[in-house]
């Protein structure tokens, strides 16, 4: 496996540095721009290091379910068959030469039930990272949401939407997709228009979001409650997963089965509650009940709601309750961070 491994680092033009086990290869494990695991010694790996991107796993053999797991665990972009798959190796290793690269950081956004709220907050989380001079890329991968582009003003803005994306496989170059996405107020905006819903692929999604780290200092992705193929791929790409859930004993209830299938593909879980409660409830017993640590809580605001529907997103002034709810999930999950970095 190694003997191969360095052959495909050749044909890629990187130097590897070689850990002989797993001590060896935490020494190196945050600082390394990529890192391939043999399958065998992925499972010595699942406990002691932080999830991160840029790693796959490499197996000579059948993937087993175990394997699976331990990418999950490591945050690894997948399990590969040598030498069968070669291709998405060099493609991994070509990926971290690229210079410039900001590698910024993914952040999902489900609603634990239908009208949550969950778009509303990903573009204000969008825009918040904007408003604080950074870049930021948004993401819709609901078919059947609200439509992006429609809250933030950008339905008019020529550019590229799903459908001119929906094919896309291998390396996207980041610099020339923000170049042809639609820009709002000086973010950045992928959506699906108004044709007819593309059936979006785990290998265009994980394109795009490769790309779109590499361009942007933070990827905020909009994913409906239920989990497709590209839905599993955005999760398992991100740093943190937001879950909304409104203060409420049916939402929270509908919220528990959406987080069993969150909980299969993602680690790194907050909770978002949207109050006021009709019964009540106070977040910290809405968060209790979910067993998630609770990044915010949302106050609804009329005011929110009519910037939406007029097409200027919701504004995320820090003196409006809104905008500091966006500031705490970003703070709450490590997104502001790795932005500020």
């Amino acid at each position: 496996m190694l003997d191969e491994v360095l052959r495909l680092c050749a044909a890629a033009g990187v130097t590897p540095e070689v850990a002989s086990d797993a001590g060896q290869a935490r020494r190196s494990w945050s600082a390394a721009p990529c890192i391939v695991v043999d399958a065998s010694h992925a499972s010595s790996l699942a406990g002691s290091t932080d999830r991160r991107d840029g790693v796959v796993i490499v197996s000579a053999g059948p993937v087993e379910s175990g394997d699976w797991e331990n990418a999950v665990a490591i945050g690894a972009e997948g399990v590969v068959v040598l030498p069968d798959d070669e291709a998405v190796v060099v493609e991994t290793l070509s990926a971290s030469t690229e210079a410039g690269t900001r590698d910024g950081p993914v952040l999902c956004v489900v609603g634990g039930t239908g009208g949550s709220g969950a778009s509303t907050l990903a573009v204000g989380l969008a825009m918040t990272v904007v408003r604080g001079g950074q870049g930021a890329m948004l993401v819709d991968a609901d078919p059947i949401g609200r439509g992006l582009d429609l809250m933030v003003g950008a339905e008019e803005i020529r550019g590229v939407r799903w459908h001119d994306l929906a094919s896309t496989q291998g390396r996207v170059n980041g610099a020339s997709l923000r170049q042809v996405l639609p820009q709002s107020a000086g973010l950045s905006v992928l959506s699906y228009g108004s044709s007819d819903p593309e059936e979006i692929s785990a290998e265009s999604m994980r394109s795009v979001l490769a790309a779109g780290r590499r361009s942007h200092d933070a990827v905020i992705v909009d994913l409906p409650r239920y989990v497709d193929d590209a839905a599993t791929e955005a999760l398992m790409r991100a740093s943190s997963t937001v879950l909304l859930v409104p203060a409420e004993i049916s939402a929270i209830a509908s919220a528990q089965r959406v987080l069993a299938r969150l909980h299969t593909v993602c680690a790194n879980l907050h909770l978002v509650v949207r109050r006021p409660s009709p019964s009540g409830l106070s977040s910290d017993t809405v968060a209790s009940t979910m067993a998630l640590p609770l990044a915010a809580s949302v106050r609804t605001d009329r005011r929110v709601a009519e910037f939406v529907d007029h097409g200027i997103g919701p504004l995320t002034r820090g003196r409006m309750s809104f905008g500091r709810a966006c500031s705490n999930v970003l703070a709450a999950t490590g997104v502001l961070d790795r932005v500020a970095t």
